[in-house]
């Protein structure tokens, strides 16, 4: 009898000790199983040229500063990007106030009705710009933001460089494929736009 409960306690050790295990194996299972879901969930994976290219999902809050830059970028792109073509003019003027509020289509009505996209068709000139940098404020918002360019105004002779400093604020909106960033710019005002120096052409 003693030898008998002996056994029955070493089994009953034993097998409490395997429950337990079993237990502690189907939690840990189930957590990695989880955290592997929740990862897999975050991979998007993007066909480019046949090939299969894995690409990240992330919170919009982690992105604001970068999507914010390039929204600013893209847009002073469209519009101070021409070209003596009034197609040209049109598109990338079109595209641009998609990104902006009424005060890019003030400067933009006030330019037109001043004759400067009329010379530029005339005259045969190109304007390039070049992005230096964009500070954004995100610890606000709306946020606000400075662009710092070079414009480059090219004539049949000669290449004329400007500075340019522009401020506004950025609100947030509904994404869509004229305004892929979801941002909106306000309050766009040019600070400073001045003559550098001139440039021969050879």
């Amino acid at each position: 009898m003693r030898n008998i409960d002996t056994a029955f306690g070493h089994v009953r050790s034993f097998t409490m000790l395997v429950i337990l295990v079993s237990t502690i194996i189907c939690c840990y299972t189930l957590y990695k199983s989880f955290t592997s879901i929740t990862l897999m969930q975050d991979k998007v994976y993007i066909l480019v040229n046949g090939k299969a290219l894995e690409a990240y999902s992330s919170d919009r809050k982690d992105n604001v500063p970068v999507e914010a830059r390039d929204h600013v970028k893209t847009f002073h792109g469209f519009f101070f990007t021409l070209d003596p073509d009034d197609k040209v003019i049109k598109t990338n003027i079109t595209k641009a106030l998609y990104l902006a509020d009424d005060t890019a289509k003030r400067v933009y009505d006030n330019l037109k009705e001043n004759g400067y996209y009329s010379g530029i068709i005339s005259g045969n000139i190109s304007q390039r710009i070049s992005i230096d940098s964009i500070t954004i404020d995100t610890n606000q918002y709306p946020y606000d933001f400075k662009c710092y360019a070079k414009q480059n105004i090219i004539r049949t002779t000669s290449i004329l460089n400007r500075n340019l400093i522009t401020e506004g604020t950025l609100r947030n909106v509904s994404r869509s494929d004229n305004n892929p960033h979801g941002f909106l710019i306000e309050r766009w005002n040019t600070i400073e736009n001045k003559d550098l120096g001139v440039e021969n052409r050879k």
